[in-house]
């Protein structure tokens, strides 16, 4: 029996080009005021390289989005030769654009829903602040791969969820739109994998299909309760 509901955030509660592409256009401004030799030398798609090489020269990072951001503006500063006491308050200027975000139209109300049937927490290889956002209210555990140095599609951040909403892995069902971090991943932690494929795209990748798949999050407290019954028919 599914007792607990885990969602993705970037993709599934909110479309994440146009926030990142907003908090980069944020941290630019700033740095155009603030810190005019780091944009100068640093325009957005040089940052957007930096970052890039940055993640590449720290795999082992792989799981904490902050702290390589925060690598690639001390890589920045240093570079064009500003004060890297400034890094945190031009990292605070991105994140907080990061975090404003603009909902799907079918997300409010269905988090009202599944709160009322489910136990719900949320799954995260981003740093996304849902108290700031103005979601926490609906989770019972936000957990985010920084602080459980794994990230999707490793097993052990879908086991850290369910052991915070004190179920097991199999009465969780974990909802996502990435097909390998989210139904790969809550599958090989023995989940329920439903796939949120808002575009109807065919399914990308070889191999058994999710267990489901919906095109709206209100769509997801039917499409268990027709599961349950298959697997109790079957």
């Amino acid at each position: 029996m599914i007792r607990a509901v885990t969602l993705d955030l970037d993709d599934t509660l909110w479309p994440i080009a146009p926030v990142m592409a907003r908090a980069e256009q944020a941290l630019d401004e700033w740095l155009a005021v603030h810190c005019p030799a780091v944009r100068n030398a640093f325009p957005i798609p040089a940052m957007r390289s930096l970052r890039e090489r940055i993640w590449l020269e720290h795999p082992h990072l792989a799981h904490d989005f902050t702290e390589l951001r925060k690598i690639s503006l001390r890589r920045a500063f240093s570079a064009s030769g500003e004060d890297e006491a400034l890094v945190e308050h031009a990292f605070d200027v991105f994140f907080d654009a990061r975090n404003r975000v603009e909902l799907y139209d079918d997300v409010a109300d269905a988090l009202a829903a599944l709160g009322g049937r489910f136990l719900l927490a949320t799954i995260s290889n981003g740093n996304a602040d849902l108290e700031r956002i103005g979601l926490g209210r609906h989770f019972r555990a936000t957990i985010h791969a920084r602080a459980i140095g794994a990230a999707k599609p490793e097993p052990a951040i879908f086991h850290a969820a369910a052991r915070a909403l004190g179920v097991g892995a199999d009465e969780v069902a974990h909802v996502g739109d990435d097909p390998e971090l989210d139904v790969i991943g809550a599958r090989r932690a023995g989940m329920v994998a439903v796939w949120l494929n808002r575009t109807g795209g065919p399914w990308p990748l070889e191999g058994p299909p999710p267990d489901l798949t919906i095109t709206r999050l209100d769509q997801l407290t039917t499409a268990l309760r027709t599961h349950a019954g298959e697997s109790c028919a079957a």
